[in-house]
């Protein structure tokens, strides 16, 4: 009876901490494909897990910062969801090649033609975008996630450095510093508003290759706590027992 209970107790401990370290890789992000630097254009691709057993993700709502408007804003043709592109007039124009820009988009939504997000899976939203600010570090986009049944999940709030991450933190894009020869990519940009599918491709396969190992690695060090946690149990059992003898 001892033994089955330190051994549970063991694995109750490991599974607690499974279940405050699974929501720290499960919000919406945005990551680039390669770089993303100051100046420049850049394929960026939000992340959305399905967080729910019993619901699909149906809709994700990107909203765009208003503070840094972006000029240029493509999404990929995407499968099984219809995309919509809002554009708004800006209170101050902005200065592209020699052009004035008065309108920027400031939303993209993606509606489920079919099942959407099951649960289980996750599904990555890739849009081309730019002209990158160069008076920034980072670009906050706050994002709504709509399941199939009705919840909608708000990633809205902003992280502030030094302090915790909060409970649905707004995806944030880091910028990176423009090349030393003042090169922002902007000729890929006037001609297709982002990079070729070949090189897109192959940022995205390196990507996803350290997403993988990162999570392998958490998932990894959980079981390994799950597993310490048990046989530390069992020493002190065994201990007893030869000591008792």
């Amino acid at each position: 009876m001892k033994a089955s209970r330190i051994v549970a107790a063991g694995a109750a401990a490991g599974v607690t901490v499974l279940a405050l370290s699974a929501p720290a890789f499960a919000h919406v992000t945005v990551q680039p494909e390669g770089t993303a630097a100051k100046g420049g254009y850049a394929v960026v691709d939000f992340k959305v897990p399905n967080e729910r057993d019993d619901a699909s993700t149906t809709k994700l709502e990107v909203n765009f910062p208003t503070d840094h408007p972006l000029a240029s804003v493509m999404p990929e043709p995407m499968p099984g969801w219809k995309i919509e592109v809002t554009k708004s007039k800006l209170d101050k124009p902005l200065e592209l090649h020699g052009e004035k820009i008065t309108e920027a988009v400031t939303k993209v939504t993606w509606t489920a033609d079919g099942k959407g997000i099951e649960p289980g899976y996750f599904e990555k939203f890739p849009l081309s975008v730019g002209q990158l600010p160069e008076d920034t570090d980072q670009l906050v986009f706050k994002a709504l996630q709509t399941y199939s049944n009705k919840e909608v999940v708000r990633w809205i709030e902003v992280p502030q450095e030094g302090q915790e991450e909060p409970d649905n933190p707004a995806p944030v894009l880091e910028l990176s510093a423009a090349s030393e020869d003042g090169h922002h990519d902007s000729a890929a940009g006037e001609d297709s508003g982002s990079k070729s599918a070949e090189k897109a491709s192959a940022d995205t396969a390196a990507s996803d290759s350290s997403d993988d190992t990162d999570t392998t690695a958490r998932v990894l060090g959980i079981v390994g706590i799950v597993v310490g946690a048990a046989g530390v149990a069992y020493g002190v059992l065994a201990g007893r027992r030869r000591t008792s003898a």
